[in-house]
């Protein structure tokens, strides 16, 4: 599912117009990436949660020519899926 299928999915499970619906769904990720941009965490009960997590610097190989590269430090984005919704996969 995209981006604009899940706008018009929203829409019609929530009665709401697709640019409505669009706004939320904006709203949603410009406020959960500055939230984890911060150094916090967004969880939400049942969905699951996402928060941030540092990532060492460490050594690799380019696999075009075998070179070693140096691969820096960053910050990574992790979900963890809460117990409604991996249960419901199943």
């Amino acid at each position: 599912m995209n981006k604009t299928e899940l706008i018009e999915s929203v829409a019609l499970e929530a009665g709401l117009s697709k640019a409505d619906a669009k706004r939320a769904l904006d709203a949603f990720v410009s406020t959960t990436s500055k939230t984890l941009k911060s150094g916090g965490k967004v969880a939400l009960v049942g969905f699951g949660s996402f928060s941030t997590s540092d990532r060492a610097e460490r050594k690799g190989r380019n696999p075009k020519t075998g070179a070693e590269i140096v691969i820096r430090a960053k910050k990574m984005v992790k979900f963890k899926a809460g117990s409604e919704l991996s249960e419901s996969l199943n």
